[in-house]
């Protein structure tokens, strides 16, 4: 990775605009803003609704890091009893589907767990490298 910014979030559902801002921000002149906000509202998102990062007192970490022909996003959230999954697509659910845009945007995505919690990460192509 060339260059990382980072910035942490309280876990609250209206902390996830920011955090779009913040990744807009960044990538704005370096590459696919639209794909990234996607990635990061996804992630943030789920961080929120689905780990302890949405409990009283929550917080979850947007990391940003740009490489060769890549720009990674990860969110770090505090865990949770849940594994971050792709959802059956034929389910009726509402719901349930963001891992599935970010699999469809992504170069390659994944899940790394932490002793006090984990991160959900995507990569994506960026031309301007």
């Amino acid at each position: 990775m060339r260059t990382k910014w980072c910035r942490a979030f309280p876990g609250l559902a209206e902390q996830v605009v920011q955090a779009r801002h913040f990744v807009a921000a960044l990538v704005a002149e370096k590459g696919p803003v639209d794909d990234a906000t996607l990635v990061v509202s996804e992630l943030a998102t789920n961080a929120v609704r689905h780990s302890l990062s949405g409990a009283e007192g929550g917080w979850f970490l947007v990391v940003v890091g740009f490489g060769d022909g890549f720009i990674r996003i990860e969110v770090v959230d505090q865990g949770g009893e849940r594994v971050p999954h792709l959802c059956d697509v034929t389910s009726q659910e509402e719901g349930g589907r963001g891992l599935l845009l970010i699999a469809a945007c992504a170069k390659d995505w994944g899940v790394k767990n932490w002793p006090d919690g984990r991160s959900v990460w995507a990569e994506l192509t960026w031309e301007g490298a």
